[in-house]
């Protein structure tokens, strides 16, 4: 379900019964730790978002560092969303679902692609449309595995 500032805006479908792992990677139930995702492509930078400013979508709770940014990710959330669900960029192209850095992050044509490890994204850096492809060939399967 999808809340923000205390008003349900929609429903999104939750995990089914045996998935291995949550379509949205989070901890504690938050997305990218509590970093702003608009905050990547509008600022260039990971900033941690506030608790004012958080919404509820596909059944993680997202943090924003202004209502603007909040507002913009309700707007069109595909958009700003990592790819993977969050999940390690560089994991997935090696079949694995594996947590990720904030701080660890790329964008590549208008999608933002988070990493396990600073040490990873140097890895991942070499050849992004590479890991792309074959993260792609993987998602979601494996987070049944």
């Amino acid at each position: 379900m999808v809340l923000s500032l205390g008003l349900m805006l929609r429903q999104a479908a939750p995990a089914r019964a045996g998935d291995h792992h949550a379509l949205i990677y989070s901890r504690d139930g938050v997305a990218l730790a509590g970093y702003d995702t608009v905050a990547y492509f509008t600022v260039g930078k990971a900033i941690r978002g506030r608790p004012e400013f958080a919404v509820m979508w596909r059944g993680a709770i997202w943090r924003f560092t202004s209502g603007r940014n909040l507002q913009a990710f309700e707007a069109n959330p595909w958009a700003y969303a990592p790819q993977f669900g969050g999940y390690c960029a560089y994991g997935m192209a090696r079949g694995h679902a594996t947590g990720t850095d904030p701080l660890a992050w790329h964008i590549v044509d208008d999608r933002l692609y988070l990493i396990h490890t600073p040490d990873l994204l140097s890895i991942w850096m070499r050849a992004p449309e590479d890991f792309i492809h074959r993260a792609n060939a993987n998602w979601p399967s494996a987070l049944r595995r």
